[in-house]
Parts: structure tokens; C-alpha cells; sequence
């Protein structure tokens, strides 16, 4: 018999390596989706639920002593116009320590009414509710004693000249008045505002429209006389430290009502409405 003809071995095919698909652009059209941004705030929060105490707790620190600047430059806008376009000076200026807390990727409690309430909203178990508790609170002290510093420093070492004191005056007595029921009120429009921002903030890579909308969102709190519990915990303590307000009516009769507005705001009229609307449309 003769041999076989030796039969050489077919060259094994190379396939070409599977790119992952790109989230970081939308699917269709040229804006992210609602569900792509949503994914965007999730997977962050994620990740901040996830963080050390330690950490939450500095980058909290942080922007509590940050978002001062934000009444800083209000009161400062107000000296360089007649008294009549105050409180338009006072919107044009109060974004900028929120500017300065956002693009230093700070934790803001008012922010976290939507971060890491996405993330619940999807798994609704015990174990994802203590870790929005924890960041909740280690997030909410952290910025509490950031704000006293702040205003510690302003109202009781010799920072500021007598006007920009008289000026700091004006808008604290201003951005904290009403009383429980009606700062309740007012800080559910800003809660909303500053969810929102997270929300928006989350839908672009681009740090220019991340600071407009940054703007955008957090001006119409001071022109419009809505609550922040953080910006506003800063002039609160301010009024304390120069004497002007008693502990317990900056408590009772502005940090706790404005806490429980922008959490109303921010967990109502964005996380939910925001996270329905994504999953409604996966069912």
C-alpha cells in the first residue's frame, strides 16, 4: 500500500480581540439617554457607598468648609450695587462654593439625595439602606462641621473688615428666616434644584457645561429664597457665632427643617421621578 499524503494542519484562525462597548457615549442621537445617564449616577454612588468611613468623612469636611465661599461672594456682590439689585447680586455669587465642592468631587449631603438613593431604588434591600444611612450620615456631620469652621473663622478671627461683616449679616439673616414650616417649604425646591444638578452634571464629560449647569441650578436658590441645608448651615452659624442667633433656633428653626426639606426634594421630585422613568422602560 502506498502512504498517505501527509496532511498539514489547517493554520488556526486568530480572532480579533471584542471591544467593549463604549458607555461613555449614547447609544443614539447625540445626548446621553435618560437610562445612560442613570447608569452614570449609579455606578459612582457605587462606588461612594463602598468608601471607607474615613474617606467620606474628609471629602464631607471638605466641601462643608468649601461651600462658605458661596457666602462669601454673595455678600461681597451685594457691596458694589445699589440695594434694590442685592438679591440679583446675591443669586450671581451664591453658586461658586458649589462650583468649587462639585468639580473638587466633594460629598455634598444635598447631592447624595440622589446618588446613592439610585442604587436602593434598584436593589430595595436592608443591606443597600444602611449603606445610603452611613453615607448619609457620616456625609451630613462631615459637612455640619465643615460649615461651623467656616463660619467660626468669618464671625470670630479678624478675616473680614467691618463691611463685609455688616454685608455677611444681611445675607445670613436673609437665606435663613421663616421658621420651621416654610424653610420645610422652601428647602424642598432646594433640594430639588441641587439633585437635579447632580443629575445634569451626570450627563456630560464636559467640565465647561458642567460648571453652567452647576450655575444654572444652584442661582435660582438665592433668587428665589429656597433653603440649602449645607450653604445655609454656614450662615446659620454665622448668625450663632456673632451672637445674633440663639443654638437652638439655628437647629430647630432652620438645620433640621431645611434637612428634612432638601431630602424631601431630592429623594422625591428627582432620584424616584428619574429612576421610574428608567425603570419603567426596562419592563
Amino acid at each position: 500500500m502506498s502512504a498517505a499524503p501527509d496532511s498539514k494542519p489547517e493554520p488556526a484562525q486568530t480572532q480579533e480581540p471584542q471591544q467593549a462597548p463604549d458607555t461613555t457615549t449614547p447609544a443614539t442621537g447625540t445626548r446621553l439617554s435618560a437610562a445612560e445617564i442613570h447608569e452614570n449616577v449609579r455606578v459612582v454612588a457605587e462606588e461612594e457607598m463602598r468608601r471607607p468611613a474615613s474617606g467620606l468623612a474628609w471629602s464631607a469636611l471638605a466641601s462643608g468648609l468649601t461651600i462658605g465661599f458661596s457666602f462669601l461672594a454673595a455678600a461681597y456682590l451685594t457691596l458694589w450695587v445699589p440695594a434694590a439689585y442685592a438679591p440679583a447680586a446675591i443669586a450671581v455669587g451664591y453658586p461658586l462654593g458649589f462650583i468649587f465642592v462639585v468639580q473638587a468631587r466633594n460629598q455634598l449631603f444635598t447631592e447624595n439625595t440622589l446618588e446613592p438613593v439610585i442604587p436602593f431604588l434598584e436593589r430595595r434591600d436592608k443591606k443597600t439602606f444602611r449603606r445610603l444611612l452611613r453615607l448619609w450620615t457620616i456625609v451630613l456631620l462631615g459637612n455640619l462641621i465643615g460649615a461651623l469652621i467656616f463660619a467660626t473663622l468669618v464671625a470670630r478671627t479678624p478675616l473680614l473688615d467691618d463691611q463685609m461683616q455688616r454685608a455677611l449679616f444681611n445675607v445670613a439673616t436673609n437665606g435663613t428666616n421663616g421658621g420651621f414650616g416654610l424653610v420645610v417649604y422652601r428647602a424642598i425646591f432646594g433640594g430639588w434644584l441641587i439633585a437635579l444638578m447632580a443629575w445634569l452634571v451626570s450627563s456630560t464629560r464636559s467640565t465647561g457645561t458642567q460648571v453652567l449647569y452647576i450655575w444654572l441650578t444652584t442661582a435660582p436658590i438665592a433668587a428665589f429664597g429656597f433653603r440649602h441645608s449645607i450653604a445655609g448651615a454656614v450662615e446659620a452659624f454665622y448668625l450663632s457665632m456673632t451672637g445674633v442667633a440663639s443654638w437652638g433656633a439655628t437647629f430647630g428653626g432652620f438645620l433640621i427643617p431645611a434637612i428634612i426639606g432638601n431630602v424631601i426634594g431630592g429623594v422625591v421630585l428627582v432620584a424616584t421621578l428619574n429612576h421610574g422613568q428608567v425603570a419603567s422602560g426596562t419592563q
